[in-house]
């Protein structure tokens, strides 16, 4: 009956499962960044934090150090400013719906005011102050990772979108997602994040990402269905 009532409003499965597993996972990420949070407030001592910084420190004037150096300003503000322009203006001129560039606005724009919020509600104090890798300003959640997160993510989504070859798709994905986790790692290398700072931005990060992808979807889906009336 069920299967009976889909194929009469032309309603596939795969779309409703993939909907459920996003929205299991948003409310995951989110329950999880809470539960993260709460410890940051209540000041425990976390332990991990201090054995991944310990180790980071040991990394000091070392091939790893020298490349994270380069591969942080990739997640950088300014980096991520001039290259969301540019996606911006890809998105005017090839997408035939402008809901593409208004989300992948407001997906952008957000994370960087919900990051800013959230250091200045936690006032999280930095391993180490290091102007010249942006470790300036309070430590929680990580900046360059949110920033990472809101910027790739959309991307990677536009990707899996296009109409480019499988492997190809496949690829970038896989490399722009290792990007991603390679600039939060970095910022714990240079010593200017601790590990939980990290984890709550990937977090953070990935539910924002999400909460625009989905509303996109469901804008673009609204739409779809009024045309076709």
């Amino acid at each position: 009956m069920i299967n009976k009532w889909l194929r009469e409003h032309n309603i596939t499965i795969l779309p409703i499962i993939t909907l459920l597993a996003s929205f299991l996972m948003l409310v995951l990420s989110m329950l999880l960044f809470i539960e993260l949070a709460e410890e940051i407030i209540e000041q425990e001592e976390i332990l991990i934090d201090d054995f991944v910084y310990s180790f980071a420190s040991k990394l000091n004037e070392t091939f790893l150090y020298d490349a994270m150096e380069w591969i942080t300003e990739i997640g950088s503000v300014w980096f991520i400013t001039v290259a969301s322009v540019v996606v911006i203006l890809y998105l005017l001129l090839t997408k035939k719906s402008k809901w593409y560039s208004l989300f992948f606005i407001i997906n952008i724009v957000g994370i960087g005011l919900l990051t800013k919020i959230f250091k200045m509600l936690f006032e999280r104090e930095r391993p180490d102050l290091l102007e010249q890798y942006d470790g300036v300003g309070y430590s929680f959640p990580s900046g360059h990772t949110t920033g990472a997160v809101a910027f790739y993510g959309f991307v990677i989504y536009l990707i899996s979108k296009s109409e480019w070859k499988k492997r190809w798709k496949i690829t970038l994905i896989v490399l722009l997602t290792l990007l991603i986790l390679t600039i939060a790692m970095s910022r714990i290398v240079l010593s200017v994040h601790f590990f939980t700072d990290i984890v709550a931005g990937l977090l953070l990060g990935f539910s924002w990402l999400l909460i625009n992808i989905l509303l996109l979807r469901f804008v673009l889906f609204r739409r779809k269905n009024k045309n076709s009336i």
